[in-house]
């Protein structure tokens, strides 16, 4: 076989190609001639989801070895500030903490990006951890409440 019979059958192919694609896309875009417009229906506005106004699950504290490191925040961690560090928050956001085994709460400010672990779901300050009575255990069952964003 030469190349121009090779050259031939390939731009052939194309051809056909093109055109298969391009009557399939007219197909789709034509309407359907016998189903009736139906309006849809309205739609409520959406509430935010409750995950981004509460939330349940576990929360460790910071080590005092982080003391005066950067955060994402860019602001130096403080292990006696009220602070915490959440997985999307945005910084400045005002969140009660409630340890659900004693319900002891505090309010911290976040300040920066963590955990790293999947099963939690934020990093208290050395205070904010004392403040709730969890120093002892150090991961706790808690309950995270936007205050202010």
């Amino acid at each position: 076989m030469s190349f121009r019979s090779l050259a031939a059958q390939g731009a052939a192919l194309s051809l056909t190609v093109m055109l298969a694609f391009t009557s399939s896309a007219n197909a789709q875009q034509a309407p359907a001639a016998s189903a009736p417009e139906v309006a849809a229906p309205a739609m409520a506005p959406s509430a935010a989801p409750a995950s981004m106004d509460a939330s349940e699950g576990k929360v460790a504290y910071y080590g005092s070895k982080f003391a005066g490191r950067k955060t994402a925040s860019g602001q130096r961690f403080n292990p006696n500030a009220l602070t915490m560090a959440h997985k999307t928050l945005p910084f400045g956001t005002m969140v009660k903490v409630t340890n659900l085994s004693n319900d002891k709460s505090v309010v911290v400010r976040v300040n920066d990006r963590g955990p790293t672990q999947a099963d939690r779901i934020g990093d208290l300050s050395y205070a904010a951890a004392r403040k709730i009575r969890m120093l002892r255990s150090g991961v706790v069952n808690a309950k995270l409440e936007v205050v202010s964003k």
